[in-house]
């Protein structure tokens, strides 16, 4: 099979929840990853999410959950803890952002891209049956649940997934959907100190002071991915990237350099390489003082992974 030309990243940011003025959720920044992608990255091919289905989400989410997101019933109290009020540009935007990671991690596993993407995503604060944190739906938990059933169809055999998560919140929604799933690894590198402030317990966490610089982070990623190794065979990887460990970030009290991010990154991207293990990656959080920070470091994202497409390029070649 031969590679297609571009790699596929898949995106949601026409659905724009109209958000009280003054709201901290940073909206506008997914629109200006994509402007920066279309003007400086065309080799990347941006792509329409589909709106997850309600039988997609319920491989994760409960039956009850979903209704009351769809129909506006989430109580005050639910909505609170979201963090954004119902509209039906929510309900539209969650299944999108759902959706995307599904695209992007089929085109990974079975498209063969090798690398594909999702330009939002990483709602990892979301549970089965609540959302958190401005997560609705889980998009890694619905996209894994999904690919290892579409797996086991085509192969009759399980599908172990890999998902690594290195926003600076820890991604207790995750944690506690796959905490009794021996198929399913959970690793999660977040502030200590950070919000969610009552973790849950992943099937690896690796807590940081406040003030992690480049070294330290890189030392405990390191660590991290040979237990993940030592521990766990995946035959996908689903990579939450996020911007927010960076020294700019509002919300996440570690100091990491543009330079420090983009040498995670690339580690990541390499140990998944190495094994030549498919990987479909989000964007996570991302709240800097200037949003053109956090718009840097998700582009500087791209960067590293388009170069991990085209080995998967040149292994059809």
């Amino acid at each position: 099979m031969r590679f297609p030309r571009a790699m596929r990243a898949f995106y949601s940011d026409q659905f724009v929840l109209p958000l009280p003025q003054g709201h901290r959720f940073p909206m506008a920044k997914y629109r200006l990853l994509r402007d920066r992608l279309s003007a400086e990255m065309p080799e990347v091919v941006l792509e329409v999410a589909p709106p997850a289905s309600d039988g997609e989400l319920a491989l994760v989410h409960t039956p009850s959950y979903i209704q009351s997101v769809e129909q506006g019933t989430l109580t005050e109290a639910q909505q609170k803890e979201i963090g954004f009020p119902w509209t039906p540009a929510m309900v539209e935007r969650s299944r999108r952002s759902a959706g995307a990671t599904v695209m992007a991690a089929r085109a990974a596993l079975f498209g063969g891209q090798g690398v594909a993407a999702n330009l939002a995503g990483g709602t990892h604060h979301a549970y089965a049956d609540k959302g958190s944190g401005f997560c609705v739906f889980n998009d890694a938990a619905v996209a894994t649940r999904l690919m290892q059933a579409e797996w086991g169809r085509v192969y009759k055999q399980p599908l172990k997934v890999a998902i690594i998560d290195l926003d600076v919140h820890q991604g207790n929604g995750t944690a506690r959907i796959f905490e009794r799933d021996e198929k399913v690894f959970t690793l999660s590198m977040h502030g200590a100190r950070n919000f969610p402030f009552d973790k849950e317990t992943s099937d690896l966490d690796i807590d940081l002071p406040d003030g992690c610089n480049d070294a330290m982070y890189l030392e405990g990623l390191e660590y991290a991915l040979a237990e993940l190794e030592a521990r766990f065979s995946p035959g996908l990887v689903i990579y939450l990237a996020g911007a927010d460990p960076h020294e700019g970030d509002r919300l996440g009290r570690l100091k990491l350099s543009f330079d420090g991010l983009e040498a995670r990154d690339r580690r990541v991207f390499d140990w998944a390489w190495s094994k030549r293990i498919p990987l479909a990656f989000s964007m996570a959080g991302g709240y800097g003082r200037e949003m053109a920070d956090t718009v840097q470091a998700q582009v500087n994202t791209y960067r590293v992974a388009y170069a991990y497409w085209r080995r998967w390029q040149n292994l059809s070649q």
